[in-house]
């Protein structure tokens, strides 16, 4: 009979899961920064509180920008994890969108060979959050490294990522989009909506009110059915999310994750984004 082994996740900032799910599965969370010109924050809530960060974001010049931990960091974090755990699963952020993963590997390097498994959860936000969150209730149950890797993966091909903008502007001060298209959007009041599918973003559809873009958001949530798993992620608490909430409850009851957007996301998306993951129950299968 194969031994039970202590599995622990290790994961990065923008994976959105709240602290107190973290800790309850032992998730270590690694902060990626926020930099505002010379100086620099931890994303961990703590440094700065994501509420000061979103009411302070319109009037930030130099628009802040986003970088990964230092390699020296997650190793110190990673090697700590390991200390309580047979066999550590470290999962990032996508990496066609950013450098985490590699700086993940290189803060693992002074594991054991085969203590730990390096997973591109090809996602972000809670599409990150959700494998690592599975992962761990499966690692849990069973303390078999083997189905913690096949479920993670399984959650991976069967979720999607979708989000809601009311604005081109914070792409633009990111460099995401160029002036001109972030005008045009604004002067047609256009609001996109996007997804996220094996590690790229792409234009799911355009509409003209942000109420009408949670109305098509909801709308992709059928080409998910059976649902096992849904979450609502936004930068800023309004009465539209609320609403979003309620409307998910009836699809999926007491199965509605509520969580704030990492500031690393944040910077991009704007104070008013909004964002849904959705988990298909094919998962499980």
């Amino acid at each position: 009979m194969m031994a039970i082994k202590k599995i622990r996740f290790v994961t990065d900032s923008t994976c959105d899961i709240p602290a107190e799910l973290a800790a309850k599965h032992h998730i270590t969370v690694v902060p990626c920064y926020i930099n505002y010109g010379s100086t620099s924050y931890a994303d961990d809530g703590i440094a700065m509180s994501r509420e000061q960060f979103y009411s302070e974001l319109p009037n930030r010049r130099p628009h802040p920008s986003t970088a990964a931990m230092s390699p020296g960091q997650a190793e110190e974090m990673i090697l700590n994890a390991a200390k309580d755990s047979d066999h550590l699963f470290i999962i990032t952020v996508a990496t066609k969108l950013s450098g985490v993963y590699n700086v993940m590997r290189l803060g693992a390097r002074k594991l054991p060979e085969g203590s730990y498994t390096m997973i591109d959860s090809n996602s972000v936000t809670m599409g990150l959050g959700f494998q690592a969150l599975i992962g761990s209730e499966v690692a849990e149950a069973t303390g078999d490294v083997e189905q913690v890797e096949r479920a993670v993966m399984q959650v991976q091909r069967n979720q999607r990522v979708y989000a809601a903008l009311d604005t081109l502007e914070y792409l633009r001060r990111g460099g995401r989009v160029g002036w001109t298209t972030a005008s045009i959007g604004s002067l047609l009041q256009i609001k996109p909506i996007i997804g996220v599918k094996d590690g790229e973003v792409y234009s799911v559809t355009r509409v003209r009110t942000f109420s009408r873009a949670i109305d098509e958001m909801i709308a992709q949530l059928d080409k998910h059915t059976p649902l096992d798993r849904i979450s609502v992620m936004y930068a800023t608490e309004t009465d539209l999310v609320r609403q979003l909430t309620e409307r998910l409850a009836q699809l999926v009851p007491n199965k509605i994750l509520i969580t704030q957007i990492t500031p690393t996301i944040g910077v991009h998306i704007g104070p008013t984004g909004i964002g849904v993951t959705v988990l298909s129950s094919a998962w499980r299968t």
